[in-house]
């Protein structure tokens, strides 16, 4: 969807604008209309000034918005994927961790039945991230010391790869999106600046249409000020991204 004043919509405006002017230079004759031509031309000046400006801030205005739309949205994705990659990580830790409390009931029902082979089978056959764990809980020796942990997933020696993976990938995630949502906030505000360029050019387009002077020199400062306004927002933007 396009952002923003399209350059034909300005320069319609300017061309209507330079036409006005014109007749309105050649409608009026002889010297008592001089002073009215002279002011007549200097509020064109101006207006077409003011159009100029419009057309150039409407341009950067829209491609800026466009820009951070499409930002946002790659910033977005990169987030939801992030996410389903910690998903992914979190169900396989899980996984993990039920394996490792299976293994660890078989050689603590091996070992209560005295079958001291079937023990070092069950022992041998955990898996080898889980055995540091499970021989640092051995030597604690939990039959005897109450303050042993419960079970060797308690010790510092038990890690699972996939869910430390996951909380990096989440904290990623978390990143991705505040960026995500931050450019898309930018993109709003460079939008409402170009509906306020669009006010502006209303107000200069309808301006030279009032035969009356004052009407129109009203026009000319309300459209003024909100361009004074559209500059000053558009100073305190980021620029687009790279």
């Amino acid at each position: 969807m396009p952002e923003g004043l399209s350059a034909s919509e300005v320069g319609e405006k300017i061309a209507e604008h330079r036409e006005h002017a014109e007749h309105a230079e050649h409608a009026g004759g002889g010297d008592a209309h001089a002073g009215h031509r002279r002011h007549e031309r200097t509020i064109s000046i101006i207006e077409a000034v003011i159009l100029s400006i419009v057309a150039l801030m409407a341009a950067w205005s829209g491609y800026s918005a466009a820009k951070w739309s499409t930002h946002a949205s790659l910033l977005l994705d990169q987030s939801s994927s992030t996410r389903n990659e910690a998903n992914v990580n979190e169900i396989q830790a899980t996984q993990i961790r039920t394996l490792d409390s299976v293994s660890f009931n078989a050689a603590e029902g091996a070992y209560l039945s005295g079958n001291v082979a079937l023990f070092r089978l069950t022992l041998k056959r955990m898996r080898p991230g889980y055995r540091p764990a499970v021989n640092a809980w051995l030597a604690t020796h939990p039959l005897k010391n109450p303050h042993a942990p419960p079970d060797p997933s308690y010790m510092p020696q038990y890690h699972i790869p996939q869910e430390a993976a996951a909380r990096v990938q989440n904290a990623q995630a978390d990143v991705y999106n505040t960026e995500g949502q931050n450019a898309a906030n930018t993109g709003d505000k460079y939008v409402r600046l170009t509906v306020l360029l669009a006010a502006v050019l209303f107000l200069v387009g309808i301006g030279s249409r009032f035969p009356v002077p004052v009407a129109r020199y009203g026009l000319i400062s309300v459209a003024g000020v909100l361009l004074v306004v559209c500059i000053v927002q558009l100073l305190g933007l980021p620029g687009p991204p790279s």
